[in-house]
């Protein structure tokens, strides 16, 4: 750490807190050449994984895009912001724990509809029917009958499987 007084580039930590919630740590240092003392703040730097789009193209992720898919969703719902964020917390900290450079937006927006099905089973039936392309009332009641049986999401059926034609 460079001194801001003098520009040396010894400095010894004088004293370590954490502050902000503990998502900070406060650092009193002092410079061995002028002896004047500061104080650094380090704050960990998480990068978020870019989205690979169903196209092939990649873009940064978008936490505003993230919350208006999620607020569209729960629009008129009663869901407390306070709830919302915490959505939106644990769908970016999964990102984060990828360990990925890039992850496919299937994985996000399956993540997206875990988060809603535990805020509310409405906004999570009116994503599930933008977000997996419903063809007609059947597949939306499809979802609906699996909700109430609480069975797991949706997957996708393997190739050897033969699909029911309703």
């Amino acid at each position: 750490m460079h001194c801001p007084f003098c520009g040396a580039e010894d400095t010894k930590v004088v004293d370590s807190r954490l502050v902000a919630e503990g998502d900070q740590v406060r650092r009193r240092r002092q410079c061995l050449s002028c002896n004047e003392r500061f104080t650094t703040y380090e704050v960990a730097e998480l990068v978020m994984p870019r989205i690979i789009k169903q196209d092939g193209t990649r873009e940064p992720f978008d936490e505003a895009k993230l919350r208006a898919g999620l607020l569209r969703a729960l629009e008129k719902r009663p869901v407390s912001i306070e709830s919302i964020e915490s959505a939106i917390n644990q769908i970016k900290h999964f990102l984060q724990a990828t360990g990925e450079r890039e992850v496919p937006s299937l994985k996000v927006g399956e993540k997206v509809m875990e988060e809603l099905r535990k805020l509310d089973e409405v906004a999570y039936v009116r994503f599930a029917s933008v977000y997996r392309r419903f063809k007609d009332l059947n597949e939306f009641r499809e979802e609906i009958d699996r909700l109430e049986r609480h069975e797991p999401e949706f997957q996708e059926p393997k190739a050897h499987e033969p699909q029911d034609k309703v």
